[in-house]
C-alpha cells in the first residue's frame, strides 16, 4: 500500500468510519453532548500542551517563523478564490458565499489533532509549533470573510466588542494557545506527572471524539435542505486544492514532511467551531444549515477519510 494510504486502517479514522456508519444506518448510538464537549476540550488542552514542551525543547526557529507566516498567508488569502467560486460555480448569494469562504479560510482543531495523531503513529510527527500556527489560523479567514461580505454586496456586517470577542477570545483559541503557553512554561519536566493523563489516554480519548464526530456528520448531512450537489463538489474540490498548495508551501519553506503534512490538512480544512459562532453574530443573514453541512458534513468525512492520506503521502514525495 503507497506510503500514506495505511492511515485508512488506523484505529482513529476506523472509530470514525464506525459512526458515520452507525448514522446512516439511523442507529441509535450517541455519545451525550457534555461528555462530547469535555473530550473536545481535553483533546485542544492536550495538543497545545504536548505542542509548548515541544517547543521548549527545540526553541524558536527560523522554521516556526516561516510556518507561522505561512500558516498567517493561507488564511487571509484562501477566502478570496473560493468566494468567487462560489458564487460563480456554487451560485450562492455574497452574504452565503462570504460566510462559507470565511469557513475554509479557518482551520478544524479536530482535522488537525488527528492528522496530527496519524502522522505521529507513522513515525513523521509535526512540529511543537504547529500547534501556534493552528491557532493563527482560526481568526484571519473570519476578517475577510467579513470584508467580502461588505464590499461584495453593500450588506450591513453587525460590529463592535461582541464581534472582537467572539473572533479573538473565542474559546478553542483561547485554550489552545493557553495550553500551549503553559507547555512552553512547565518544559519537560513539569509536563511528566501529567503526562499519563495527557498523552498515555489521548489516542483513546480522540477515537471516542472522531466516532461522535461520525455520528454528527452523516446526521447533519441528511437534515441539510441547503446543500446542493454543485456546493457537495466544492466541499471536496476545496480542500484538495488549498492541502496541495498547503503541502507545497510547507515543502517550500522547508518544513520537515510531518510538518509540511499539517501545513496541508491546516489549509484543506474548514471551521465549523469558530468561524460559526461569528458568523452568527456578525453575517445573522447567512444560513447556518448551510456552512455547517459543507464545512461538517462533507469536507471534513472527507479529510479524515481520505484528505489525511493523501496529503500525508503528497508530503512523503516532495519534502
Amino acid at each position: 500500500m503507497p506510503a500514506g494510504f495505511e492511515t485508512l486502517l488506523s484505529p482513529v479514522i476506523l472509530f470514525f468510519i464506525l459512526g458515520a456508519l452507525a448514522a446512516a444506518l439511523r442507529s441509535d448510538l450517541a455519545i451525550p453532548e457534555a461528555v462530547a464537549k469535555g473530550i473536545s476540550l481535553y483533546l485542544m488542552a492536550a495538543i497545545g500542551l504536548k505542542g509548548g514542551v515541544e517547543v521548549s525543547q527545540s526553541g524558536f526557529t527560523p522554521d516556526m517563523a516561516l510556518a507561522a507566516l505561512a500558516g498567517l498567508v493561507l488564511s487571509f488569502l484562501i477566502p478570496i478564490p473560493l468566494f468567487l467560486a462560489l458564487k460563480r460555480i456554487g451560485r450562492l448569494d455574497t452574504v452565503n458565499a462570504a460566510a462559507v469562504a470565511a469557513h475554509y479560510g479557518s482551520v478544524s482543531v479536530v482535522t488537525f489533532v488527528a492528522g496530527s495523531q496519524v502522522l505521529g503513529s507513522g513515525g513523521m510527527p509535526p512540529a511543537g509549533y504547529m500547534v501556534a500556527v493552528l491557532a493563527l489560523m482560526e481568526t484571519p479567514a473570519i476578517i475577510v470573510g467579513l470584508m467580502l461580505a461588505r464590499r461584495g454586496g453593500g450588506v450591513q456586517v453587525q460590529s463592535g466588542n461582541g464581534l472582537l470577542h467572539e473572533t479573538l477570545l473565542n474559546g478553542s483559541v483561547v485554550l489552545l494557545m493557553g495550553s500551549f503557553i503553559i507547555g512552553l512554561i512547565a518544559g519537560t519536566d513539569g509536563f511528566a506527572p501529567i503526562a499519563p493523563l495527557f498523552q498515555d489516554i489521548f489516542t483513546g480519548m480522540l477515537c471516542l471524539f472522531l466516532l461522535d464526530m461520525g455520528l454528527v456528520a452523516i446526521r447533519r448531512l441528511r437534515e441539510s435542505r441547503a446543500l446542493t450537489w454543485r456546493l457537495a463538489g466544492l466541499g471536496i474540490i476545496f480542500p484538495v486544492i488549498n492541502g496541495t498548495i498547503g503541502v507545497l508551501i510547507g515543502a517550500l519553506i522547508g518544513l520537515d514532511t510531518g510538518s509540511a503534512a499539517a501545513l496541508g490538512m491546516l489549509a484543506a480544512s474548514a471551521s465549523y467551531i469558530a468561524v460559526p459562532a461569528a458568523m452568527r453574530l456578525a453575517l445573522p443573514q447567512a444560513d447556518p444549515g448551510l456552512y455547517l453541512a459543507m464545512s461538517l458534513a462533507v469536507t471534513f468525512p472527507f479529510n479524515i477519510t481520505i484528505g489525511i492520506p493523501y496529503f500525508v503521502f503528497l508530503a512523503t514525495q516532495v519534502v
